[in-house]
């Protein structure tokens, strides 16, 4: 029996910079496919939003992914810049939905607990961990890149956690529920 890789895109989002990492899992093994940034050119944020929205439909034709992972905007100080952000993850979202490939949102925190296992982490050691984890000689020097590869390694752990598919808060919870499913 064939088992079908799967092949997770994960965007970390940005109206100046746009971070892309493909992995691709196969036996339940990730690997890193293509990771890289989109530069956005325009001179207002409407032509930054087009120029985001006409280089996401050419990364979707060319990786062809499974699913969507993309870093949800964390709470700041500046309004106005966490409503760009909303706009400009709602362009990627949208056009993934479009072609009926699902999408998932983790917050920032949650990407770095899952890499690093510290939710307050420094971009840094996202891609230390990442490099490590890979066990690459280096990665892209761009953080938005090596951010976009942990929300799509982010991704993939939480389909293998089945607290988190089966929507229990915790183990306990988990084995009162599913009291067959543990030896």
């Amino acid at each position: 029996m064939d088992i079908k890789p799967i092949k997770i895109l994960g965007i970390d989002p940005g109206t100046n910079v746009m971070g892309f990492g493909l992995i691709e899992v196969l036996n339940n093994k990730p690997r890193i496919m293509q990771v890289g940034v989109i530069k956005t050119t325009g001179s207002d944020h409407y032509q930054k939003l087009k120029n985001i929205f006409d280089r996401t439909v050419l990364l979707l034709d060319e990786l062809q992914p499974d699913e969507l992972a993309i870093e949800s905007p964390f709470y700041g100080k500046d309004i106005q810049a966490m409503l760009k952000l909303g706009r400009a993850q709602g362009v990627v979202m949208g056009l993934a939905l479009s072609r009926n490939i699902p999408v998932s949102e983790y917050a920032p925190l949650k990407v770095k607990q899952s890499i690093t296992g510290m939710g307050r982490a420094a971009k840094e050691q996202v891609a230390f961990f990442l490099k490590n984890m890979f066990s690459l000689n280096e990665l892209p020097k761009e953080l938005d890149a090596t951010d976009a590869v942990a929300v799509a390694v982010c991704h993939y752990l939480q389909m293998k956690n089945p607290v988190t598919k089966s929507g229990v808060k915790s183990w306990g919870d988990f084995v009162k529920k599913n009291p067959g499913r543990v030896k």
